[in-house]
């Protein structure tokens, strides 16, 4: 059974920053790839960071230079570090692995205050 565990939300005000975590109960090399979603209170999922086993990484252009996604492979875990934070920016942030199989963490909520 494969876990992904989130952790690092929480309130903050506009223009702060936050890291959330994503520790997987399995090396994440036996991942393709793994990243990070979010979603706002009556809007669809979207890809917010993608990074591959390679180290090459996706961010979407709504945070591209503010946002950062990371991995520690040592740890298994993999971090996205959240700058200059909106209040767009507020919802369920996800975690997602891909192997054969698209795996989901529980979902940490981030809200930023305006």
């Amino acid at each position: 059974q494969v876990q992904l565990v989130e952790s690092g939300g929480g309130l903050v005000q506009a223009g702060g920053s936050l890291r959330l975590s994503c520790a997987a109960s399995r090396n994440i090399f036996d991942y393709d790839t793994m990243g990070w979603f979010r979603q706002a209170p009556g809007k669809q999922r979207e890809l917010v960071a993608r990074i591959t086993s390679g180290g090459s990484t996706i961010i979407a252009d709504s945070v591209k230079g503010r946002f950062t996604i990371s991995r520690d492979n040592a740890k298994n875990t993999v971090y996205l570090q959240m700058n200059s934070l909106r209040p767009e920016d507020t919802g369920v942030y996800y975690c997602n692995a891909v192997g054969g199989y698209a795996y989901w963490g529980q979902g940490t909520q981030v809200t930023v205050s305006s």
